[in-house]
């Protein structure tokens, strides 16, 4: 897996908004709409609601995610059935408040009924590839159409049903981001499994309907590349519904069984995506003025071809599937330094009074873009900016993985240095899941108290260039 997928979110003019990973979370399954915060002076604080109790109904009805808490809580009264643990029975309660006043509810989990796993066989299923000592929680294999819509997940579709389906299109949940994979049924069967073309059928209503689709092909080399790429190009040009397409490549780790290679090991083959994708993109931003057609940056890297302009990416629609973080890492980076040359230059001088230098942790993909930053801010300084850059090599997952979201605590701690005296490591927050928690299952208190035992300054932050600034910064006592 070549890409750095979730590592930050797409730029927006004067700000960076923050993020975390989002792979398994080691919290159990919600098993109702649970209450886990209330707004002090909010309708929810007014009516006597608190942590820890549940709502079960609204109006009447069942709660089996937050999308029903909105569409039957849209209105300025809301009848609710609450429930208190360990008491007996429940009670009526009803909340009212002001135009554009927000309840001041807060859930502990977005879906109330459990999450919808996935029933299909994919040959490139990255949980089939994890070592056999992986935590539980990693192997849950999710496809739930409803965090597609709120969460930007990638779904099949193939475990909609026809009650699902009605209501995505009732409620308008959109944009829906699906993987496509493959038009063509048998090679759609040999990729995904049998329920395959329940997918295709309920993307076509959804494509009927109106709503807007953000779509992903991930390709596999000899499976669903060359013509069979372009056949499923063609079916999705026909469909403007589906307004964006990014393709990714298949990755794979040293525990897979089926592959053994990628894109990330054959130039030419990296190539012609490129070379296929091009007539798609030039047609569509000649009839619609947007590129559609996306390609991951690791396609570009694997081709040795530079990455697009901001202007091909149509305002970053599938950033967190890995299209376009690469341009908008340098973009920001140039931007950076020409408006921010003397915070920039500060900061500098601050390690350099403090006898400090900084040490920014990143995967093998992100070295490139890292180091294009740190000689940017040299430019800025005049000379050595006292920042330097460590790729950490993913030995626990092997294959092709070099994503800095997927930094294990293994590798972190066993290839930077036993005596960091003097360093100010800067370790990415995307390694940590939304418990603080490594792909590994070491937390990041031990991991500070490891790197402060070596001698280091230690913090953890979004990996943005504006982000890492404002918390060296921030950790230097300049914010």
């Amino acid at each position: 897996m070549a890409r750095d997928a979730r590592q930050a979110p797409p730029p927006a003019p004067g700000s960076v908004a923050a993020t975390r990973a989002d792979y398994a979370s080691s919290r159990p399954q919600a098993d109702g709409a649970w209450i886990a915060a209330v707004q002090e002076g909010s309708p929810a604080w007014e009516a006597g609601l608190e942590p820890g109790m549940r709502v079960d109904g609204v109006g009447g009805r069942p709660l089996r995610d937050v999308i029903d808490w909105r569409w039957e809580a849209d209105g300025q009264v809301a009848d609710l059935v609450v429930s208190v643990p360990g008491e007996k029975g429940t009670f009526a309660c009803t909340l009212e408040r002001e135009p554009g006043q927000d309840w001041g509810l807060t859930f502990t989990d977005v879906l109330f009924d459990g999450i919808r796993t996935c029933v299909n066989a994919c040959q490139f299923c990255f949980m089939r590839m994890l070592p056999e000592d992986a935590r539980s929680s990693l192997m849950l294999r999710d496809d739930d159409y409803r965090l597609s819509f709120l969460q930007g997940n990638f779904v099949t579709l193939t475990n909609v049903t026809d009650e699902d389906l009605e209501r995505i299109i009732r409620c308008r949940l959109e944009p829906m981001n699906v993987s496509i994979h493959a038009i063509t049924p048998a090679v759609r069967r040999s990729l995904i499994g049998p329920h395959a073309q329940r997918g295709i059928d309920v993307l076509e209503q959804l494509c009927e309907a109106g709503l807007e689709v953000h779509g992903q092909i991930v390709l596999c080399a000899g499976i669903n590349d060359g013509d069979e790429l372009a056949r499923t190009l063609d079916w999705v040009e026909a469909r403007p519904a589906i307004s964006s397409l990014a393709i990714v490549p298949m990755g794979y780790t040293r525990y897979s069984t089926r592959f053994s290679s990628s894109f990330s090991e054959d130039v030419e083959a990296s190539r012609r995506v490129v070379e296929l994708l091009a007539p798609y993109q030039r047609r569509a931003r000649e009839t619609r003025g947007i590129t559609r057609f996306q390609l991951s940056d690791e396609f570009y890297l694997d081709a040795r071809m530079d990455v697009p302009p901001a202007e091909t990416y149509d305002g970053y629609p599938q950033y967190y599937d890995g299209i376009g973080m690469l341009r908008s890492f340098l973009d920001e980076s140039e931007e950076l330094c020409r408006l921010r040359g003397d915070d920039l230059a500060f900061v500098t001088q601050r390690l350099r009074s403090r006898g400090l230098r900084a040490l920014i942790v990143c995967g093998e993909a992100a070295l490139g873009v890292n180091s294009r930053l740190v000689e940017l801010w040299d430019a800025v300084c005049g000379g050595d900016c006292l920042v330097g850059v460590q790729a950490i090599r993913n030995d626990y997952y092997g294959g092709d993985v070099n994503v800095t979201g997927l930094i294990v605590s293994k590798d972190l701690l066993s290839q930077l240095a036993e005596d960091l005296s003097g360093t100010l490591v800067v370790i990415p927050q995307i390694m940590f899941n939304f418990d603080d928690v490594t792909l590994d299952g070491d937390d990041k208190g031990h991991i500070m108290d490891e790197l402060a035992r070596r001698g280091a300054l230690a913090l953890a932050c979004d990996t943005t260039p504006v982000a890492l600034l404002d918390a060296l910064a921030g950790a230097l006592g300049l914010a």
